[in-house]
């Protein structure tokens, strides 16, 4: 079975019990951590001539998974590294805190007297996600004011790989 759909996840006004502590580890609600699928925050190279700032807000809240992060990420870095190398810098504003967790069903002939269901259920860690609330960034690009059709192309590109409405923001 592959991942689960977008609204299988919890809803934005429940708690998120996500506390993991290294230092602290009898603390934590979650005993292990999942993989981090969101690599790069950083791209491009800073310089301080940039004359122009866009950006991708969130227009409602939404809950946007790492792995949706990260191909929303290379879908428009791999756009602005083709064209205009070294003229740019990628900012990724979130990061995925929000452990999303899955309570595993057992299928088929006999799983009934195995398994409890839904009982004091609390599920498993499986993946990550990142809380974006309306009117917060998720990318923000700094460039020249000439590579702005170029640059609301890439971030265009970003919006159509993520789940809610987005919009670009000068």
């Amino acid at each position: 079975m592959g991942i689960r759909p977008g609204r299988a996840i919890r809803d934005m006004d429940k708690v998120a019990w996500t506390r993991y502590s290294k230092s602290k580890p009898r603390k934590s609600y979650i005993k292990a951590m999942p993989h981090q699928d969101l690599q790069q925050f950083r791209m491009g190279i800073r310089k301080d001539d940039y004359g122009l700032v866009l950006s991708l807000e969130a227009q409602e809240d939404v809950i946007l998974r790492d792995n949706a992060i990260e191909s929303a990420r290379q879908s428009a870095n791999k756009l602005l590294e083709k064209t205009i190398p070294n003229n740019y810098y990628f900012i990724v504003r979130i990061f995925p805190h929000h452990v999303i967790r899955e309570n595993k069903m057992i299928a088929g002939a006999g799983a009934d007297r195995l398994q409890k269901g839904m009982r004091q259920s609390f599920g498993r860690p499986t993946d990550k996600a990142a809380r974006v609330y309306s009117g917060g960034p998720l990318f923000t690009v700094h460039t020249y004011k000439q590579h702005e059709t170029l640059i609301k192309e890439a971030l265009n590109r970003a919006r159509k790989k993520l789940s809610g409405t987005f919009k670009i923001v000068e």
